[in-house]
């Protein structure tokens, strides 16, 4: 390893602490840490997180602000629904049965609201208004940014990715040349059994849940509406995850597919082909 390679690999393993941790020798200080840092970037077997050029953290910084725009809306709504509640009225949960709700409420004269609650109820239905155009308005930002690159288009070939999915793997992974399979990417986000095995006798867990959750939780989303249109399917592929959610469930059937999928994605990342479909089989991991 070159002393520029050296360099980088010490930047990227200080961000992983929990590989820094087994070669600290004695109390944590500054000094302990640059000797374990130096340690660990000397095995072979070291894990490195790959290097961002400024256009990947530019999609990464809009999927984080969209996620972060999305949980404040999540947390505007359920106030609004909380507030209501208390007042005798009760809405429907989801965004979309409270938008169609609130007009309704606030030109009832007769449920009991006092102005004061009215003026309130007024400004916040102002609020998760401008939420849903902002989160709009990077949604558009996501689908140029999805038009503008050829691999996302190629990912979006595959049952249960779209556009997030896609643009978010391509900013987090590039063509994912670090990952030396696609069973490397998906142990990286957490979509493989956690092991817990001795003795020869190997014991497999639920999913191990580990690395980007954003990523994870958008594959196991896009996944979990592929299972639910298979069944309208006649196709060979269709017909096994139909089989798979019969036996296991469609959480299962989701998680195994989300799996399957990231292994897929890795193979279309790093050779540069199109996505050919090909007959569903997994190894079912437990999901917990």
């Amino acid at each position: 390893m070159g002393a520029r390679d050296r360099q980088a690999g010490t930047r990227s393993a200080a961000n992983s602490p929990h590989l820094i941790k087994p070669y600290v020798k004695s109390n944590k200080n500054d000094a302990n840490d640059a000797e374990a840092i130096c340690e660990a970037v000397g095995r072979p077997s070291m894990r490195f997180v790959p290097n961002k050029n400024t256009s990947q953290q530019d999609v990464q910084a809009l999927h984080r602000i969209r996620s972060q725009l999305i949980k404040w809306r999540t947390a505007l709504a359920n106030e609004l629904r909380g507030l209501l509640a208390e007042y005798g009225i009760v809405v429907t949960r989801g965004i979309a049965p409270l938008r169609r709700m609130l007009p309704v409420i606030l030109e009832d004269p007769e449920n009991g609201l006092s102005g004061l609650f009215r003026e309130m109820l007024v400004e916040m239905a102002e609020r998760l208004r401008i939420l849903d155009e902002r989160i709009r308005q990077y949604d558009l930002r996501v689908a140029r940014v999805f038009d503008q690159d050829e691999r996302c288009h190629r990912l979006a070939q595959v049952e249960g990715v779209g556009p997030l999915i896609a643009t978010a793997l391509v900013a987090a992974v590039g063509n994912a040349h670090e990952f030396k399979s696609g069973r490397e990417l998906s142990a990286w986000l957490g979509l493989v059994p956690r092991q817990h095995s001795s003795g020869g006798k190997m014991v497999l867990l639920g999913i191990s849940k580990r690395g980007d959750r954003y990523l994870r939780t958008l594959l196991i989303h896009g996944a979990r509406s592929a299972v639910r249109t298979v069944e309208r399917r006649t196709d060979l592929r269709s017909v096994s995850i139909s089989r798979l959610k019969g036996r296991h469930g469609p959480n299962v059937a989701a998680v195994a597919l989300a799996n399957r999928n990231a292994r897929v994605l890795w193979a279309l990342l790093t050779k540069g082909e199109s996505y050919r479909t090909t007959p569903f089989s997994a190894r079912i991991p437990q999901v917990g």
